[in-house]
């Protein structure tokens, strides 16, 4: 799926549209802190790399926001780093 993001600097956080019922569906915005592009993504703090590192991971971080959406709809989609911390142990033991 294409990923339209956005730096969000003032919350150090990239937003971007996640679709839970495909693209006749809602669009719903969801974010993603920068703290966790960097940590397990390989983002640096600049704009372009944070979007770069949302875009080369997409199916992965929309995955995770569409379980957070799909679990809590009512509640807006932040994905932090302790989100990623179970993806990233079993990448370093494949």
């Amino acid at each position: 799926m294409n990923c339209e993001a956005i730096h969000c600097p003032d919350t150090d956080s990239v937003r971007f549209a996640i679709y839970p019922d495909g693209f006749d569906g809602p669009r719903i915005m969801a974010r993603i802190s920068g703290s966790a592009l960097r940590r397990h993504f390989g983002a640096v703090q600049a704009e372009a790399s944070l979007i770069a590192a949302c875009q080369q991971n997409f199916g992965l971080i929309e995955a995770k926001a569409l379980d957070r959406y799909a679990a809590t709809p009512q509640i807006p989609v932040m994905l932090a780093p302790a989100d990623f911390v179970a993806v990233k142990a079993l990448a370093e033991a494949a």
